[in-house]
């Protein structure tokens, strides 16, 4: 991926590293943040339920606005702690103890995510400041170069609890406008003094990608509920683990991650940290906010399989397998791994599932784990060379 001159820094020569792997708090930091990603899921189906009397109806390209905007937020500060403790490891108390206090303000964004554009935006907005306060602390303990970040941060902050004395579609704006100076950032930030060690950077993100999987896996449970086990419940249930399982496969069924460890160490420090801010910042958002998408749309497929999808309903889960793959895509573009080409050709076949979900919900369900499967089986046997007898 080629980045602007303006943007190119000068190279520095790279320490010796100690091995760093991922702490067992560090793995109770993401199922916190993860609650927030199955809150999101809730929010999502909001667009594809009828309103209820009294409140106000939100289409489904209005959910997926908001599913888009807190995320985004979330993400940048998700992030900014996969960095924090990979330079600031949680070995003393006290850091502990902060980093507890960083998932208190992570709970209570997830708690507040129902509400956000409905009352609960400055309540958002104190549990966001808490993280930024928390992050912003612990990381001058590794490097000064986070006072590039604070100012960013707290702006973000400011916009985001200003948008919550707003009402939609006006506090859609300060919103989109917090999520462009956080993720434009590192532009006018740099990368120069955030050294970070690749192992544990692939293994934090790999962790977090099979918990959000495992999470969205609920979804078979909660749209289940209530609903009389029989043929079609058990057929779709195994069709959902069956695409949850594909996915997983995708991510994780080769040795991609080594490959990215290599690649990373490899790299000198600031050429590091930006292939890290392209690949697992930049990449992952399409690859987790897919998840989203089919978590919402296997709720809908549950419940009446063999029934048609609504079209909102269809899209939504063939984009989520696309967005998906897209994130895959640009993961392994950015590291120059195998098969990034064919996850981008499948990533675009996988939304013309969504016409199938407009005559079976289950049709469209069965299309997607075939495409899949046909994807690793081809890469499994371009991957395995042919011994003749």
């Amino acid at each position: 991926m080629r980045l602007p001159a303006w943007f190119t820094e000068r190279p520095v020569s790279a320490a010796p590293e100690t091995e760093l792997r991922v702490s067992t708090l560090e793995l109770f930091f993401d199922l916190v943040f993860v609650f927030t990603i199955t809150q999101l899921t809730a929010l999502l189906v909001v667009g594809l339920d009828v309103a209820q009397p009294g409140h106000r109806a939100v289409g489904i390209g209005e959910s997926a606005l908001q599913v888009l905007l807190v995320f985004g937020v979330m993400w940048w500060m998700y992030s900014g702690y996969v960095w924090l403790l990979n330079s600031v490891p949680p070995v003393r108390p006290a850091r502990r103890i902060l980093v507890l206090l960083g998932m208190t303000g992570f709970l209570i964004m997830a708690l507040a995510i129902p509400t956000t554009f409905s009352g609960g935006g400055v309540a958002f907005a104190v549990g966001y400041l808490l993280l930024i306060l928390v992050h912003g602390a612990l990381y001058l303990q590794a490097t000064r170069a986070i006072m590039r970040v604070v100012p960013f941060n707290l702006a973000a902050t400011a916009l985001i609890g200003a948008a919550g004395f707003l009402d939609p579609p006006y506090a859609y704006l300060p919103w989109a406008a917090a999520l462009v100076l956080l993720w434009g950032s590192p532009y006018f930030i740099g990368q120069q003094g955030f050294t970070l060690r690749a192992p544990h950077v692939v293994e934090r993100h790999g962790l977090l990608v099979i918990v959000v999987l495992g999470e969205s896996m609920l979804a078979i449970g909660i749209g289940a509920a209530d609903l009389e086990v029989g043929l079609g419940l058990g057929v779709a249930g195994a069709f959902g683990l069956c695409l949850g399982a594909c996915l997983w496969w995708a991510y994780f069924g080769g040795d991609d991650e080594t490959a990215a460890e290599h690649t990373l160490a490899a790299a000198e420090p600031v050429r590091r940290t930006r292939m890290i801010l392209g690949a697992y910042f930049y990449g992952h958002i399409p690859l987790l906010l897919g998840v989203v998408a089919v978590s919402g749309g296997i709720k809908k497929v549950i419940g009446h399989p063999f029934d048609p999808l609504k079209p909102s309903a269809a899209i939504i889960l063939a984009t989520g397998v696309a967005l998906y793959l897209a994130g895959d895509f640009w993961f392994r573009r950015v590291l120059k791994l195998s098969w990034a080409r064919l996850r981008g050709v499948a990533a675009v076949l996988a939304l013309a599932a969504a016409v199938a979900g407009l005559w079976a919900a289950l049709a469209e369900l069965a299309i997607l784990v075939l495409l899949l499967v046909a994807v690793l089986l081809v890469e499994h046997r371009r991957r395995t060379p042919h011994v003749s007898l």
